[in-house]
């Protein structure tokens, strides 16, 4: 049978641990909401199905994702070799053009909100892919100085994509990754 004051000690340890613990939490959200707001620029698009990476908008997709300090956010990115509509109007379309507009881009828009865990929740309220219209979206940041490397476990083309960003730099519009 344990003593008293083990016991003791045993709550006191639990007590210091559930407070540190969640003091990390609150830092890990404090540190994710005082580094997100602004413009990023899309360096790099990596999606991993069973394994296997492809990038889907090519080698050097072009992008940003913007978010507010008031909780609005609005990300895009473009494959940078779509091909020009023939017509030179988006209504009509070839259908062999229509399906690479799709597929080379995606964009939504919304508001989002940080979780104590440092995870984000997007509330989308439009996107390119209508299915995303209207639902809540979780997403992973790590920012590291001018870089975040933003985890979407669940994207529109299946898999688990991870988008790396760059602070944007005034006048810098597309910047291009170091090959590593």
């Amino acid at each position: 049978m344990k003593s008293v004051g083990t016991m003791i000690l045993s709550v006191l340890v639990g007590i210091v641990f559930a407070a540190g613990h969640t003091r990390a939490q609150e830092m890990k959200e404090k540190t994710v909401k005082g580094q997100i707001f602004g413009v990023w620029s899309v360096v790099s698009v990596v999606n991993d199905v069973d394994g296997k990476k492809t990038e889907p908008y090519g080698a050097h997709p072009k992008g940003q994702f913007i978010f507010t300090a008031d909780g609005y956010f609005s990300t895009n990115i473009v494959r940078p070799d779509r091909p020009k509509l023939v017509s030179n109007n988006r209504t009509t379309g070839m259908p062999e053009e229509n399906k690479a507009a799709v597929q080379g881009s995606n964009s939504s828009f919304g508001t989002y909100e940080i979780s104590s865990d440092g995870s984000i929740t997007l509330h989308i309220v439009g996107s390119t892919f209508p299915n995303w219209d209207g639902t809540k979206q979780k997403r992973l940041a790590a920012i590291k100085g001018d870089e975040i490397t933003w985890t979407n476990p669940t994207p529109s083309i299946g898999g688990n994509m991870v988008t790396t960003l760059q602070r944007a730099k005034s006048g810098e519009r597309n910047p291009q990754r170091n090959e590593r």
